[in-house]
């Protein structure tokens, strides 16, 4: 499916036969769709940041007549409750929340879709989890390595200096040195005004750094308070602590998915989750077949990527995929 526009390679937009709220805990309520064919294969889309929130282009990945696509905002993102809340929210609750939702569905396996950290919760859930899975399609690889979280904070500059010093702009020079701890000083200290204006500095950092070509819509979105909190708070919140994972712990537990196939699509130009991630997990996992779509960065709406997630979802209905 080779198109010159992210739209065309979509499927057409739909809406969700059926939504609710889930409560995982006394804190926080989980917003779930399910769209599709309710009698289909069974595909979870996972979305990024943390705290990225699941929009209507998310649903149009996947084939409605073939798959029941269910699609959740992750704990504190999206419409989920309360939004950029950081308490009881790791890896590990995010995994048990994805089962939570896959016995309310009574769905025995699915096919798990993810994108940047989208791709790190699959990974994650399905080496967790791998009984439950059918398969995965992994964009933008991020490991959520200490490399990986230093690339973010300071190794963007390569490509985005002026980005980038918009970013430190509201730290002073003296904190520069961490700007991790910076940020969590002022994302999560009693100021409300100074951690709303740094999650949106946050929020703009990345949206700057997503596409090959810049995209000023999708920039001034990153910059509205209700998806800022969420990109700002908990990216923070997870890189400070390592995503709650042991380093490199997703390559080292391959072997619990290995036998499972696996499609990896990556941006060349990727500023965000940069090419080696996805060819470390490809050497790691050669039984995945990986993608580099030559003209495109980060976002999984670039033309090239969305077709590439698209005619992975369609090879795996029609079971060409992994013969």
């Amino acid at each position: 499916m080779k198109t010159s526009s992210s739209k065309t390679a979509l499927f057409p937009p739909l809406q969700p036969y059926r939504s609710g709220m889930l409560p995982v805990d006394q804190l926080h309520a989980l917003y779930w769709e399910e769209c599709g064919n309710p009698e289909g294969v069974p595909v979870l889309f996972l979305h990024g940041g943390p705290g990225g929130g699941i929009t209507p282009s998310h649903r149009q990945f996947f084939d409605p007549a073939y798959y029941r696509i269910v699609l959740f905002d992750q704990r504190g993102a999206g419409k989920s409750t309360p939004p950029g809340e950081v308490r009881n929210n790791t890896t590990p609750l995010l995994i048990a929340d994805i089962e939570a939702i896959r016995r309310m569905l009574g769905i025995e396996q699915w096919l798990v879709f993810g994108g940047s950290w989208g791709a790190t919760l699959a990974l994650a859930y399905g080496q967790a989890h791998p009984q439950c899975c059918l398969g995965f399609v992994l964009r933008g690889i991020f490991l959520c390595t200490q490399a990986e979280i230093d690339w973010f904070m300071y190794g963007m500059r390569t490509f985005f200096p002026q980005e980038h010093d918009a970013f430190i702009a509201d730290i002073p020079p003296s904190e520069r040195g961490d700007l991790l701890r910076a940020y969590q000083a002022r994302l999560f200290g009693d100021d409300g005004e100074v951690a709303a204006r740094a999650a949106r500095n946050w929020s703009r950092y990345e949206g700057s750094c997503l596409f090959l070509q810049p995209q000023p819509e999708t920039i001034e979105a990153c910059s509205d308070d209700a998806i800022a909190i969420g990109i700002g708070r908990l990216e923070a919140h997870y890189f400070l602590h390592g995503g709650f994972i042991e380093e490199d712990q997703l390559i080292r537990d391959l072997d619990r998915i290995r036998h499972l196939p696996a499609v990896i699509v990556q941006g060349r130009y990727d500023a965000v989750c940069p090419p080696v991630s996805a060819w470390r997990l490809h050497q790691a996992w050669p039984q995945a077949r990986l993608h580099i779509i030559a003209d495109a960065g980060h976002a999984a709406l670039e033309p090239g990527t969305a077709a590439a997630l698209v005619a992975a979802t369609e090879q795996f209905r029609v079971q060409q995929c992994f013969d």
